[in-house]
């Protein structure tokens, strides 16, 4: 749990509270970076895994602090980010609320807007995504629906910073909404009795009844603190009283009333008129959607993507960085200024040594995979910032259902070329535990990073074709294998796949820039101490001679049970701290006339299963839980170890290469 930023308001500031507030991907996350310069502190929310971005911003001389809630479909809860949502707002003290609304799917955001309303909350209205929804012929009443509900209602662009002014403005004054919406009679008579017995709290007695109507559980712990036993079995009577009076669940019975409201008001705001194809967008738009040409596509981003990162990023960039900034200056510079100013041996190994704080983690992190990362996210914020990202989840959706997951999981998979770390850190956008947990094993079993990909094509490039076809194809057989496996084994539920197609567009270098700049900010700030953290374990267990002890009893597995030479044994060992470092072992190994064709496919195939880097451990360790770490890690060392014997023994017998 992040609760480094909890105390004094969860931020350390006593400023008032502007909460941003709406369903998932409607842009609330680009307002609160257009609002706060994207300063942001990142925690828990108490007693869950649901993380709030919190900053500070300075609007006409008053500070606030924003805070960016977990996208929601309903203020009932039905899921945690919900239950979090509702919660802060029911909890805390709004100075306003930004309900963030997509232009271009009014009637969803209207039932958000609705629900608000109800609680009695300073509200402003902003409609994002203005210029999608013009370009679709989408055009919203923006005055019709301030009059509406008696609130300011503003439009934005946020990737492209229009109406912010006007957003700032309007949130320094906010209004409580005085539209009145009324329930079938008999509901409106339980609302009023159960509202008598409800405690003081910071949204109204109202939209606290409609909840407690429509089933919600959640409040019972709200309830217990404030009221007691008797007052609240009164109100459980009285829920129980009036659902008895309908055929049909209340709940249902109450969304259906809000939804023929909702259609109402829609109906007066929402203008949409014809508009043409819009030229190569559209094309390509409906390109990259389509079940047959959509994969070429998809195969030539991927060359692209390899070309940047895995060529120029992990070869031209890391070769320079890590020969001739590190290996010609930077660490011949720090050993000297060691030798000469720590008398300690131990202490100069510690910093310059083998396993060498300066000399292996500071190298590792900075000249060969901040490169490679760096490049990813500028291809990764392109992908996105086009729209081309949520088009690629739903075109491999299909792929990612035998596996009990949906098409959102490609993006942390795709991630995961670059980096398994951040890779794992991205499985949070997954909306249940269990594909979570799903795609972070996946991604430690048979995702390579982009480095470690960079020496095995390499190898494979002195290996005939059939060589890199049985190695891709042994990994794919494998994920699905063990992904069919898991999503039957781990306790939990696939949700249904829901995702806005924006329009394509093209990418803004500054919304680039940007997001590019903040992910390279985070790397640096969260996966380096990581690094440095392993390098340590191994310099005391080389210092205590575990290392050459596990290297030999490792040995005989190597050679008994893959075929290898023993000499393979240090290509696995270091393969955990840096999994490009195992395969350029292998790579000298072969280099040296060490490995045949037979013995380059096995070992490629076992040490990409292999048990991920440290720094990728730590990781897990962080988002999933010791527990889950150890039994990952603890089911893919024999596996990888399993499939890459039984591999052996099938190309011997096929003998395939001679």
């Amino acid at each position: 749990m992040h609760d480094h930023c909890r105390k004094q308001d969860d931020s350390g500031s006593d400023a008032p509270r502007i909460f941003l507030v709406g369903n998932p991907n409607v842009g609330k996350s680009a307002i609160f970076g257009l609002l706060t310069g994207r300063y942001a502190a990142v925690s828990n929310y108490p007693g869950t895994t649901v993380e709030l971005t919190k900053g500070e911003a300075t609007i006409q001389r008053r500070k606030f602090l924003i805070v960016d809630t977990p996208g929601v479909n309903s203020l009932v809860p039905m899921s945690e980010d919900e239950k979090v949502t509702r919660d802060i707002l029911l909890e805390e003290k709004a100075e306003a609320v930004i309900q963030v609304a997509d232009a271009k799917n009014i009637r969803r955001s209207l039932f958000i807007t609705l629900q608000l309303t109800e609680m009695g909350l300073p509200l402003v209205i902003d409609l994002n995504m203005k210029d999608e929804a013009s370009r679709m012929g989408i055009d919203i009443e923006e005055t019709v629906l301030g009059n509406i509900f008696g609130v300011d209602v503003v439009s934005t662009v946020a990737v492209r910073k229009k109406g912010m002014t006007a957003l700032k403005k309007a949130v320094l004054n906010p209004r409580i909404s005085d539209y009145r919406f009324s329930y079938d009679p008999a509901i409106e008579e339980y609302i009023s009795k159960i509202e008598r017995l409800l405690p003081e709290s910071n949204i109204s007695g109202r939209s606290i009844a409609l909840m407690i109507l429509s089933g919600d559980r959640t409040l019972k712990n709200w309830l217990l603190s404030r009221l007691d036993e008797d007052t609240i079995s009164r109100i459980e009577a009285l829920r129980d009283k009036i659902c008895g009076r309908y055929t049909e669940p209340l709940s249902y019975v109450i969304s259906r009333q809000r939804l023929k409201e909702v259609e109402g008001i829609a109906r007066a705001i929402f203008r949409k008129t014809p508009v043409e194809k819009k030229g190569l967008s559209g094309f390509l738009g409906d390109l990259t959607l389509h079940p047959v040409w959509g994969f070429p596509f998809l195969f030539l981003v991927l060359y692209l993507l390899y070309q940047f990162v895995g060529v120029f990023g992990a070869g031209v960039l890391v070769d320079y960085l890590e020969r001739v900034v590190f290996g010609e200056y930077l660490n011949p510079w720090a050993e000297k200024l060691v030798a000469m100013s720590v008398p300690v041996s131990f202490l100069r190994d510690l910093l310059t040594g083998p396993y060498g704080i300066i000399t292996m983690a500071l190298t590792y992190a900075i000249a060969i995979i901040l490169p490679i990362t760096a490049t990813f996210f500028i291809a990764f914020s392109i992908m996105e910032d086009s729209g081309y990202l949520p088009r690629l989840a739903a075109m491999l959706n299909r792929v990612f259902q035998a596996m009990g997951l949906n098409g959102k999981a490609v993006l942390p998979m795709v991630l995961g070329l670059g980096c398994d770390t951040m890779a794992t850190l991205t499985t949070r956008i997954l909306d249940t535990p269990k594909e979570r947990l799903i795609v972070t094993l996946l991604l430690a079993l048979g995702i390579p990073c982009s480095a470690q990909l960079g020496v095995i094509l390499g190898m494979f490039g002195r290996q005939p074709v059939a060589a890199v076809l049985i190695w891709a194809g042994t990994l794919t057989l494998v994920m699905l294998f063990v992904g069919f496996l898991a999503a039957r084994i781990i306790p939990g539920k696939r949700v249904d796949f829901i995702l806005e197609l924006p329009p394509l567009r093209m990418p803004r270098f500054a919304n680039v820039f940007v997001k590019t700049v903040g992910r390279i900010e985070w790397y640096l700030k969260e996966a380096v101490p990581l690094f440095v953290l392993g390098t340590l374990i191994l310099f005391l267990a080389d210092k205590l001679g575990i290392l050459p002890f596990l290297q030999e009893a490792s040995s005989p597995v190597i050679v008994s049970v893959l075929g290898l030479p023993a000499k393979a044994a240090e290509s696995f060992m270091i393969g955990f701290l840096r999994r490009d470092y195992g395969a350029a072992g292998l790579f000298a190994m072969q280099q040296q006339g060490l490995l045949n064709t037979e013995q380059v496919v096995v070992s490629l195939v076992t040490i990409t299963l292999f048990i991920p880097c440290i720094a990728n451990l730590f990781m897990i360790i962080k988002e999933r839980g010791l527990k889950a770490a150890v039994m990952i890690a603890a089911f893919i060392f024999p596996f990888s170890i399993l499939v890459g014997g039984i591999l052996h023994r099938i190309l011997l017998w096929l003998k395939i290469f001679g």
